[in-house]
């Protein structure tokens, strides 16, 4: 029982001690961030009820009242991160029954999504828009991103030790804690450490680039790093080149879009991009593949009206 915990204590305490006893040092600082978000909360909205006084109707109203200021898909994570604290709490007999069962998930309208991917002629238009100098520059990380599908946070971790020309490949075993104040950390999951595959152009350009870089230290660091410098820069050549604006996260989801496009398979496609398994690459671009499918359907049929 978490420091001797009764039902008379608040729903709030008792989150933040659980948080504490079993979330700290277990998961990646950014998902710590998202449950002591969850605390926050708690603490705005339901302050003072207690463990005794959580039930059905009062656990609802809290996901109601939540849902009031958040999209659906958020209010399913508020309620997922509090699920695991309230089953220990049930376990442990603070809560009489478990108050999360049949919990009707709310929330506001989805804002309208900004367009995350660009097409196969957009891509090349922003490519031509790059400056791309014989230094290192945010330029080079747009165009190694777009063509590699590496996320920010592994493409800013790159040294020059990662790159093994003669192969074709680079390789990612870490990535750049960039929001926690720098240092390499630990990739996303073990799927995430891979190598990926270079054309001969990103080869040659790179080799260059790195040829009289330190060979351990990150080619993109140069002080604080900052997400949104990078979203800055891609944004302006995104609106001098006419095309949609898109984040550098776009640029994962442009290449692996042209993947797909391109017939490669959902296997390999999510094995370039780290992903734990193929369900994440489909659930992602069901859109994209939904598509094709209908393309593949209009060919089968075109197929089998040819052989009369």
């Amino acid at each position: 029982m978490i420091n001797a915990m009764t039902p008379q204590h608040t729903f709030c305490d008792y989150c933040r001690q659980w948080v504490a006893m079993y979330k700290e040092g277990a998961v990646r600082d950014v998902t710590l961030s998202k449950y002591h978000l969850t605390c926050a909360w708690l603490q705005k909205l339901i302050p003072l009820l207690t463990l005794a006084e959580l039930n059905r109707i009062t656990y609802q109203q809290l996901l109601n009242d939540y849902a009031q200021s958040h999209e659906r898909q958020t209010t399913m994570d508020f309620h997922h991160q509090l699920k695991g604290a309230v089953l220990d709490a049930v376990d442990e007999g603070l809560v009489d029954r478990d108050p999360t069962r049949k919990a009707i998930i709310k929330g506001k309208t989805p804002r309208a999504k900004k367009q995350k991917y660009l097409n196969q002629f957009e891509l090349h238009r922003l490519l031509n828009d790059l400056n791309l100098g014989t230094d290192i520059s945010w330029d080079w990380l747009i165009l190694l991103i777009a063509k590699t599908g590496l996320r920010f946070s592994e493409a800013i971790a790159l040294t020059p030790a990662d790159f093994e020309f003669g192969r074709r490949v680079v390789s990612v075993s870490k990535t750049w804690d960039y929001k926690s104040g720098g240092g390499f950390v630990p990739t996303k999951n073990r799927s995430s450490v891979r190598k990926v595959q270079l054309d001969w152009q990103l080869v040659i350009q790179f080799s260059e680039l790195t040829k009289s870089l330190p060979p351990d230290e990150p080619i993109f660091v140069n002080g604080k790093v900052y997400n949104s410098t990078a979203n800055d820069v891609l944004e302006r050549h995104c609106r001098h080149a006419e095309i949609p604006v898109i984040s550098v996260h776009g640029l994962r989801h442009t290449h692996a879009s042209l993947l797909l496009f391109a017939g490669v398979s959902i296997a390999s496609v999510a094995k370039r991009l780290g992903h734990a398994s193929m369900n994440t690459t489909q659930k992602t671009y069901l859109h994209i593949i939904q598509e094709l499918e209908n393309q593949d359907v209009d060919l089968v049929m075109r197929s089998i009206s040819s052989l009369i």
